[in-house]
């Protein structure tokens, strides 16, 4: 007679530890770190934010300058908010570049295998993009004030520009992430943006004023919301209005989050 071997039931198996807040914050930064240094690893970046933005200042002030508004000087007081308005919606682009890099790269399957935050990754890469918006904005700034910018309404009227270019610049950086999550390729994301933001930002008055343009274009360059950006960043660094901009901007900002982070966080679901 065989004796039978029972064999010991299975432990259950322990379930995941859910991660607070506070740890999620920490791999955020974390997470928001590694993006910027790979910076010093990617000098094409460096470029994008540094060296192309100072291009379109020098470019358009001393090429149309004189040509639109009389001189490079008075033209720079009107263009360089829009300058600054069309680098930040480039600049979202960086975010769905660097997003769909994660993907195809399988660096977003790594981070699930730790205990990570689910969503850090993702916020980790909108916060150092945000401080690449930063970036951008202080050196496109620092350039015009070299080349003869000066602000209107002093200290405030600067960190108010600041404050609602980053606001709007997060909010557009989810039509970057859809893209990013969507495109089987990084370099599918820049096509986009060529496609669709330079249309935009040239169909407004970042650059030349809207009373300059054929009557049946003015209606769309009004509502256009790098018009109304546009408008807003004046307002605050030169002088103007402000109230009705800065309202039609956060109204933008908040449309454009509305409508496309719940269809980023959808498709970034369905592709992890």
């Amino acid at each position: 007679m065989t004796a039978a071997t029972v064999s010991a039931p299975a432990a259950p198996a322990t379930p995941a530890r859910r991660l607070g807040p506070t740890a999620g914050l920490r791999h955020t930064g974390t997470l928001a770190w590694r993006s910027l240094v790979q910076i010093k690893h990617n000098p094409m970046e460096l470029l994008d934010l540094s060296i192309q933005p100072v291009m379109f200042v020098l470019l358009f002030t001393y090429v149309f300058g004189g040509a639109i508004s009389g001189s490079p000087g008075e033209y720079l007081t009107f263009a360089l908010p829009g300058i600054i308005v069309q680098n930040a919606f480039f600049a979202t682009m960086t975010t769905g570049f660097g997003l769909n890099q994660d993907l195809t790269k399988g660096v977003f399957d790594r981070l699930r295998s730790l205990p990570v935050a689910r969503w850090s990754p993702l916020a980790g890469r909108i916060v150092a993009d945000t401080v690449k918006q930063a970036w951008s904005l202080t050196l496109l700034l620092g350039v015009g004030m070299i080349l003869g910018f000066r602000l209107g309404n002093g200290v405030f009227g600067l960190l108010g520009a600041f404050a609602l270019l980053l606001v709007f610049s997060l909010a557009a950086a989810w039509m970057s992430v859809l893209v990013g999550v969507l495109v089987s390729e990084p370099d599918k994301v820049q096509i986009f943006g060529f496609t669709v933001i330079f249309p935009l930002s040239f169909t407004s008055n970042a650059f030349v004023p809207t009373e300059t343009m054929p009557s049946w274009l003015q209606h769309w360059v009004e509502v256009n919301p790098v018009t109304i950006l546009a408008n807003a960043l004046r307002g605050l660094l030169v002088g103007g209005p402000v109230a009705a901009p800065v309202l039609q901007s956060l109204l933008w900002a908040a449309a454009i989050a509305a409508v496309f982070a719940p269809l980023a966080v959808r498709g970034l679901r369905r592709r992890v």
